[in-house]
């Protein structure tokens, strides 16, 4: 078993009410695959350090979110809502067929997975949250009212300034000082260095200075709406997950996993045998961007158990042969033995 090639993917294109939803389906095409969801503002690009490191039993499809990325933008006068955003998790399940989903999400991403796998947990077979559970309380960087208030406006000013038909164009920047822009944005999560894997996804080249481009995400989604959730409902809604297969990777330097998830936290990992939390030291939020090496050692192993190779059929001497019932069972046995192996030196 080999690891995903990053070169090696299909476009993908899902039609949507309000346009379509723009991803990449890396690796395997024959089975369902892991649907990657980005973090607030990112794109799938995020993704890019971490996918030539997975297995490669699995396809990672990874998606843009609507207003980021290429996919498209909602229609005039809507708001953007993290509640809302939940609802394309199904939307993609509905356009392959499929019945069950495994969910790998970054910031935003994580906490649609959360929600979506509070709503409907019979569908979820396993969870990849990084940096993530809970939306990090208002509170702690400003008051939670008075931020909704600003953003209400700020939104509304957006809303206007694009039904006047986009008359100016918005700031312009050269590439260097576009990843300067980017990380600072990012409160420095994002390096400069690893910029240039969100930006190719985000930005549009100027029509009025040579050299110059700007951000063509859709602005609106800076205003995106969402509430802290109470303690009593973060805590009903995690035991609504029961025992699946959970994996939170935090990055030491980042709050976004931080006392407000601890009985969460608690609840999911109690008598599961199938949650595990891991701490990345020295990782920012973007932790699985700038240190993806040390990432891979806990998702490896995890989606390796969670998600193992179909056994049914396997390369001998050369020749695609089925296997019979003993050699598949002793091949599943060895499997299995590798697996547990890795994941005890992966906790070391």
């Amino acid at each position: 078993m080999g690891t995903l090639s990053l070169a090696n993917y299909e476009e993908v294109r899902i039609s949507v009410p309000w346009g379509h939803i723009s991803g990449r389906w890396h690796g395997n095409r024959t089975e369902r695959p892991i649907l990657a969801i980005h973090g607030w503002l990112d794109n799938l690009g995020t993704f890019d350090r971490l996918i030539p490191l997975l297995p490669d039993n699995v396809g990672v499809l990874c998606i843009d979110l609507p207003g980021h990325g290429r996919s498209s933008r909602l229609p005039p006068g809507m708001h953007y809502s993290v509640y809302d955003y939940v609802f394309v998790i199904p939307r993609v399940m509905k356009e392959y067929g499929w019945h069950k989903v495994s969910l790998m999400g970054h910031s935003l991403g994580g906490i649609m997975a959360f929600i979506y796998a509070t709503l409907a947990p019979h569908t979820v077979d396993m969870v990849i949250s990084l940096d993530i559970l809970l939306p990090i309380p208002d509170d702690a960087r400003g008051k939670d009212v008075d931020t909704f208030g600003r953003n209400m406006e700020k939104h509304l000013v957006e809303d206007e300034r694009q039904e006047e038909g986009n008359l100016r164009e918005p700031p312009a920047y050269t590439l260097p000082e576009l990843r300067k822009v980017l990380s600072k944005g990012s409160y420095n999560s994002v390096p400069p260095r690893e910029a240039q894997h969100l930006l190719y996804r985000q930005v549009a080249k100027s029509q009025l200075y040579p050299d110059r481009f700007f951000f063509s995400r859709d602005a609106r989604v800076k205003f995106y709406y969402h509430i802290f959730l109470e303690k009593g409902l973060a805590a009903e809604m995690a035991r609504r997950i029961q025992r699946k297969p959970y994996l939170i990777i935090k990055g030491s330097l980042s709050p976004f996993v931080g006392p407000h998830c601890d009985e969460a936290i608690a609840i999911l990992g109690k008598n599961n045998p199938h949650f595990e939390l891991h701490e990345v030291q020295g990782g920012t939020h973007h932790v699985h961007l700038h240190a993806a090496e040390e990432c891979a050692q806990y998702i490896g192993p995890f989606i390796r158990h969670h998600r193992p190779p179909n056994l049914t059929t396997w390369s001998l001497a050369g020749r695609g042969e089925q296997l019979s019932s003993k050699e598949r069972r002793q091949a599943q046995e060895q499997f299995f033995a590798r697996s547990k192996h890795s994941k005890q030196r992966s906790k070391l």
